[in-house]
């Protein structure tokens, strides 16, 4: 094999991934991915979580995909979440260099919507001096993801490790944005975007439908963190989750709406690039992923 060939079998090429919503362009921006323990995930045996992985034909201990998404309209750009920056594992942080893959500045970006200030969605939004890596965009979420963060009792009732990662570095990460922050409880804050309250995994944990003309397409956020044992287990829950039972029945009435309705879905853990549908099987789902098609 020569050297090139061999060069261009060691990295798959950027992982980005257009789709048109009407007028409207959201384009998955792969983060990379994270590899964690088996453990976090709860209301299940662990036996039964190994199982429904490999019968899936997926790596075990599990593999957890992390996807931002570029929205493009009316002239402007928003990026839903930032990914997982330089603070966590290799494998994450992608996100910079497939923006510039793309030819696409932060600088351009002005528009940062957050599901929720967990580290691998908010850590990419300052560096480690604290400036801010999308120097002229506004940063939204929900004011009570906010509050939660910034919650000195809620900080204090963690565990030390929650309280560095997630608490402490959330507010670093978000601190040069203060400026420039605006905070909702639902409704429009991007031209064609709505936000959505997704409560449970986080108090303020929002996904986004993204609506043009006759199409639309929900980005949902962390509903799902493993497809292949949520979408059949809706029931199982995540150590990270704040409300693990809130977060479940959250799920739950979302499987719904997004199965009756034949709702286009993204996920930031779905794997790349991450666009799906779920039907009904059953008294249960299953998960139809969207095919790649070469135009738009």
């Amino acid at each position: 094999m020569g050297e090139r060939a061999m060069a261009l079998g060691e990295k798959q090429v950027p992982a980005v991934h257009h789709r048109r919503i009407g007028d409207i362009t959201v384009t998955t921006v792969s983060d990379g991915y994270l590899d964690g323990s088996m453990a976090v995930i709860q209301n299940i045996p662990e036996a039964d979580a190994v199982q429904l992985l490999r019968d899936s034909f997926r790596p075990v201990p599990r593999r957890t995909a992390v996807n931002c998404f570029l929205i493009t309209a009316g002239g402007r750009t928003a990026l839903v979440d930032t990914g997982c920056g330089a603070h966590m594992a290799a494998t994450g942080g992608k996100l910079f260099e497939h923006l510039a893959a793309l030819g696409v500045a932060p600088g351009s970006v002005d528009t940062v919507l957050l599901t929720h200030m967990h580290p691998d969605h908010s850590n990419g939004l300052a560096d480690a001096d604290g400036k801010p890596l999308f120097p002229k965009a506004e940063l939204v979420m929900h004011a009570a993801e906010h509050a939660f963060w910034h919650d000195a009792a809620a900080m204090a009732r963690a565990d030390e490790t929650s309280r560095q990662r997630n608490f402490q570095a959330g507010r670093t990460q978000v601190a040069p944005y203060r400026g420039r922050l605006r905070l909702h409880e639902g409704g429009e804050v991007f031209p064609g975007v709505t936000a959505m309250p997704f409560p449970g995994h986080t108090p303020g944990h929002t996904g986004y439908m993204v609506a043009s003309g006759k199409d639309s397409l929900l980005i949902w956020g962390d509903i799902i963190h493993v497809p292949e044992i949520q979408i059949p287990r809706p029931e199982v829950t995540m150590a990270f989750d704040i409300d693990p039972a809130q977060a479940a029945a959250t799920r739950r009435r979302v499987f719904d709406m997004v199965a009756k309705d034949g709702q286009a879905v993204a996920g930031m853990h779905m794997h790349f690039p991450g666009f799906l549908h779920l039907v009904r099987r059953g008294e249960g789902y299953a998960m139809i992923n969207d095919g790649w098609y070469p135009g738009l």
